[in-house]
């Protein structure tokens, strides 16, 4: 019969369309604007509308998204002590070379200091691979789940510099809890090993 694709295909919007008003009805109306009704609306049991209305509502990302890079830094007395010693892994393994650093020096003695003077990425460059947190030694560098980065001046807002990137270690473990938990206990383990064999023999 001539149509009736058309008219099959119309019957399956109007049902979505139904079920759409029907679940909202259900919900009390709280599909909507909720991080529950997000929730709801990503199970495979969801009926009618699923959209997303971004950004007045947002998925929440997986612990595994990476995007941009950040420095951690350590709070001691309220000043910000940065776990990165300017030892340069990053910018070495870096692909596209979007990252820039210059060790700090003594004004004194003029000899290198175990810190960052400068530090800077080009968001433009970066292709959000991750090397530099893989390849990092002091678990400094990490990546980060901050994706709305879009701006009107690309020269100025998008090459970040040292103040920018850091990020105080509680925000790491805010958005990469599971990581940070096993990085904490692997921590733990090999201080005891370190005390362990420091410890003198019986």
């Amino acid at each position: 019969m001539k149509g009736f694709g058309i008219i099959k295909g119309l019957g399956v919007t109007l049902k979505h369309i139904y079920d759409t008003y029907a679940e909202d009805i259900k919900a009390g109306r709280k599909r909507y604007y909720t991080k529950e009704g997000v929730l709801q609306r990503r199970t495979t049991d969801t009926k009618g509308i699923f959209t997303v209305n971004y950004p007045e509502e947002r998925l929440a990302v997986p612990e595994n998204f990476r995007f941009v890079p950040f420095l951690v830094y350590e709070d001691e007395d309220g000043e910000k002590v940065p776990r990165c010693t300017a030892c340069g892994i990053c910018s070495k393994v870096c692909p596209s070379q979007c990252i820039w650093i210059t060790r700090a020096v003594d004004q004194e003695t003029g000899k290198p200091l175990k810190t960052p003077a400068e530090f800077y990425i080009d968001i433009d460059l970066c292709m959000n691979c991750g090397y530099c947190a893989e390849h990092c030694p002091f678990d400094a560098i990490k990546m980060d789940h901050d994706y709305e980065l879009a701006n009107y001046d690309r020269t100025q807002n998008n090459i970040h510099d040292k103040e920018r990137l850091l990020k105080p270690a509680s925000y790491y473990a805010e958005i990469r809890p599971g990581y940070y938990a096993m990085e904490q206990k692997a921590k733990a383990e090999e201080e005891a090993k370190r005390a362990a064999r420091r410890r003198p023999r019986e």
